[in-house]
């Protein structure tokens, strides 16, 4: 079943497996949803009481301020999750989930998921506790965000960025998920000083870049 083969990566159904699985997608109320390209899944100010999984393609988490000014939050592919804590706090959504290309998603009902089944069951359990852990994890995920942005200069951001994802692929070349827009709006920086910047990291000899693929040369 290709659903489960990607929820066996997410974090939420970690240590259970593949049968159980199954098992628990009726429990969870799972209903599968196929999103065109540019599709706004959650919009700002939405209710929802499903959380999401992205089985294949991608989307961006977005938010605007009150002038329409965009920043990208985080992006999302596959066996990523959206919308917990909005559906746990049953609060209007701060963001948007918007998709980048044409997407399958899975949602589940949030109370089936933080609550034990009347079986009490014990992978049920150890759902409840992935919960916890996915949270902390989208916690800490957005403390780096804030140790990019905060740097003082678009310089000092991008490298940053860069350097936390050659660690993370373990590889000084890599492909990012965004493209040059989608880049400048997560760095919280305007695409022309950030292409400038980028233009002058290359011929100083930092770094190489095609298009979202970089190499990165020396330490900065």
């Amino acid at each position: 079943m290709e659903i489960v083969r990607v929820l066996l990566q997410s974090v939420l159904f970690q240590q259970i497996n593949a049968e159980n699985i199954e098992h628990l997608l009726t429990c969870l109320k799972a209903r599968k949803s196929d999103f065109p390209k540019d599709y706004t899944i959650i919009g700002e100010g939405e209710h929802t009481e499903e959380m999401g999984i992205i089985l294949c393609g991608s989307a961006n988490i977005v938010r605007h301020d009150f002038w329409g000014n965009r920043t990208v939050v985080a992006n999302l592919g596959s066996a990523d999750s959206f919308a917990e804590t909005v559906a746990c706090t049953q609060l209007p959504s701060e963001v948007s989930v918007i998709t980048c290309e044409p997407a399958s998603v899975l949602f589940l009902n949030i109370h089936q998921v933080i609550t034990t089944c009347q079986k009490g069951c014990v992978f049920h359990q150890g759902l409840i506790e992935n919960m916890v852990r996915l949270l902390s994890q989208k916690n800490l995920e957005l403390m780096k965000k804030m140790n990019h942005i905060t740097k003082r200069s678009t310089r000092e951001k991008l490298l940053s960025y860069l350097s936390e994802e050659a660690k993370k692929r373990n590889n000084r070349t890599f492909t990012i998920p965004f493209d040059r827009q989608q880049l400048a709006d997560y760095l919280c920086v305007e695409r022309s000083a950030m292409s400038s910047e980028l233009s002058k990291m290359r011929t100083e000899g930092l770094l190489e870049y095609q298009k979202s693929t970089f190499t990165l040369h020396e330490e900065a």
